[in-house]
């Protein structure tokens, strides 16, 4: 008698192979060259922390305070702070305005605000640029560098905040709005009290989306400034180009840890998010 040949079984952990083969390579191996680089001197190989002290030295008998390398770090930081409080003041009372009203196709009017994306990136900020450069405050002064990359910021990360506060608002429990009018409370009340707390956790999800790349896309503050406004990401760009490995992961990594604390800081990693959003863990 012939046996039978195994069956080959078909289960859902073979479809995590080719997703987990994506992450090793695209992922975890940049981190392990990342952090190699952050931890080891240029000449030698050898494991230094010394990479992390020369970030916070000062240049050319200047402090830390005092040099270049801070005040991209600052400038870096209020652009996109400014681009996460423009981006949320926006997307929220159109988010709000979307999930709330009584149009039945509502997934038609947000896609009013998701087509642009569809659109080449580069091509969208170079029309920016052409559009501010006909108006008059292209490359002016200083200023108006700072505020044409905010303008490019919240022109291209709007819809990041969009999306996620959109979902979580139209995902709260209708019944609580209904029986916080039943015990009086007017429109104001209800939506201070029920509904801005319920979407706390698309307004956490749509800030990191918008405040950790705002201090990264130098294409944009490259395109909107001819070059003269600075961010943290064109400084990671110029030390890999020019060979400085060690400095580049160095603040690749610092990176990398802001964007952790901040994730961790605002719920990123809670399980209950979803359960949040639905209304559950409002008493």
């Amino acid at each position: 008698m012939t046996k039978a040949k195994p069956k080959l079984r078909f289960s859902r952990k073979l479809l995590a192979i080719p997703y987990a083969l994506f992450l090793a390579i695209f992922v975890v191996a940049p981190l392990v060259i990342i952090v190699y680089y952050a931890f080891t001197n240029g000449d030698t190989g050898e494991f230094t922390v010394d990479n992390f002290v020369n970030f916070f030295s000062g240049t050319g008998g200047q402090s830390f305070f005092e040099s270049s390398r801070f005040k991209t770090i600052v400038q870096s930081f209020f652009i996109s702070v400014m681009s996460t409080v423009l981006c949320l003041a926006i997307a929220y009372p159109v988010a709000y305005i979307i999930a709330t009203c009584k149009v039945k196709n509502k997934a038609g009017l947000l896609l009013l605000f998701i087509v642009p994306m569809w659109v080449n990136f580069v091509l969208r900020i170079n029309a920016l640029k052409e559009l501010l450069d006909w108006i008059g405050i292209y490359n002016k002064s200083d200023e108006w560098n700072i505020f044409n990359t905010v303008l490019g910021m919240v022109y291209d990360f709007l819809p990041f905040m969009i999306l996620p506060v959109y979902t979580t608002i139209s995902k709260i429990d209708k019944s609580y709005l209904e029986a916080a009018r039943d015990l009086g409370a007017g429109g104001a009340s209800a939506f201070l009290k029920i509904t801005l707390p319920l979407s706390k956790p698309g307004i956490m999800s749509g800030v990191s989306m918008v405040f950790l790349p705002s201090m990264t896309n130098y294409v944009i503050s490259n395109y909107m400034t001819f070059n003269h406004t600075k961010i943290i990401g064109a400084f990671i760009d110029e030390c890999f180009k020019n060979d400085l490995w060690n400095l580049g992961s160095v603040t690749a990594l610092l990176l990398l840890t802001l964007m952790f604390l901040i994730t961790w800081l605002t719920g990123g990693f809670d399980a209950q998010s979803e359960t949040n959003a639905r209304g559950t863990s409002l008493w």
